[in-house]
């Protein structure tokens, strides 16, 4: 089979060692369930040890020179390999709604994308795990407190328990990028108790940060909140210095205010 030449305009970065694609299949022993998504898997580096571990795993690759690829590759899969735009699918029809775990090598240039949509979707995804690049990963379980602790870092902290598991040198894909990557994974908060307005929250959060700079009392000013509700001393405080769970209590304060 002719090697697949990786893409700069999809954003490709192959991974090119069994090792540390043994270590990412590996982390799937966290989630008990029969079925899996890998996005982009390329030239299935990463697939070869997914195949033996997950009873119902399908594959969504927007490339079509790696589809034809794969397709060689494992016979055996070629009814579930999808395609597809991730970005562009619906996930609760994946697997006829019912949850599924979601893991890959993901393309840099969308890696956000694709993790604000895994939230979207959060009710079918117990368990999200890839390579990201090192800066994105570590914002995302960045504590509150950091200049670097933002809108994603809020997001994910709200509905998933996120880890950092390790760094990955840019030797090991193929083209090399140009940072460092890490392995990130999320597991769904079973615990969390949906008694606020999700809508309202997420416009809190990123109105919040939208000007990071300011207090909260004047960054959501356009939210046109009552002058009582404002004399709240929370919102003498900037965003980053809000944990998860105080942005659930100041969505609720906002909330109790428009009512």
């Amino acid at each position: 089979m002719k090697a697949v030449y990786p893409k700069k305009k999809l954003g490709q970065h192959f991974l090119n060692d069994l090792n540390i694609a043994k270590k990412i299949a590996y982390t799937l022993q966290n989630h008990r369930g029969e079925n899996a998504l890998e996005i982009g898997p390329g030239m299935g580096v990463l697939t070869q040890y997914l195949i033996p571990q997950v009873e119902n795993l399908k594959l969504v690759e927007i490339d079509t020179e790696s589809v034809a690829y794969l397709n060689q590759k494992y016979p055996e899969m070629q009814e579930h390999i999808l395609c597809e735009d991730f970005l562009k699918m619906d996930l609760s029809a994946v697997f006829n709604k019912q949850p599924f775990a979601i893991i890959g090598n993901f393309p840099y240039n969308i890696s956000s994308q694709i993790v604000f949509k895994a939230i979207k979707y959060r009710e079918y995804i117990p368990f999200f795990c890839g390579l990201f690049q090192k800066e994105m990963a570590q914002r995302i379980c960045e504590k509150s407190g950091s200049k670097t602790y933002g809108i994603i870092s809020v997001l994910c902290q709200t509905y998933f328990h996120t880890k950092y598991h390790f760094n990955v040198s840019p030797a090991i894909f193929s083209p090399p990028p140009k940072v460092d990557s890490g392995l990130l994974s999320l597991k769904r908060r079973e615990d969390l108790t949906i008694d606020f307005d999700q809508k309202l929250f997420f416009i809190v959060v990123k109105t919040s940060f939208q000007q990071r700079r300011k207090t909260l009392r004047n960054s959501l000013k356009t939210l046109n909140i009552p002058k009582i509700i404002l004399e709240d001393s929370i919102f003498d405080l900037r965003p980053e210095k809000l944990s998860a769970t105080q942005f659930i209590e100041l969505t609720k304060k906002v909330g109790n205010a428009k009512i």
